[in-house]
């Protein structure tokens, strides 16, 4: 794990895409601005985790199943 010590207006670079700016610090939150193209999914850890828990649990279950559908008798 890289630290890192950024003032407010200073930013990070990863890689050539996302840029991460410090916008307010007060107490002990921190606001970060990030700039990274739109095809980057940017989350907060919590909600990343609870995404993969339900992704892992739709996965175990099989999913709901569908019928499927006959196109090619179709006009």
């Amino acid at each position: 794990m890289l630290i890192l010590s950024r003032k407010i207006n200073e930013k990070l670079q990863i890689g050539d895409q996302i840029t991460i700016t410090i916008i307010e610090v007060k107490g002990d939150q921190v606001k970060l601005g990030i700039e990274a193209p739109s095809d980057v999914k940017v989350f907060r850890r919590e909600l990343y985790d609870a995404i993969q828990e339900q992704n892992k649990l739709a996965a175990a279950s099989g999913g709901i199943q569908l019928p499927s559908i006959d196109i090619a008798h179709k006009k």
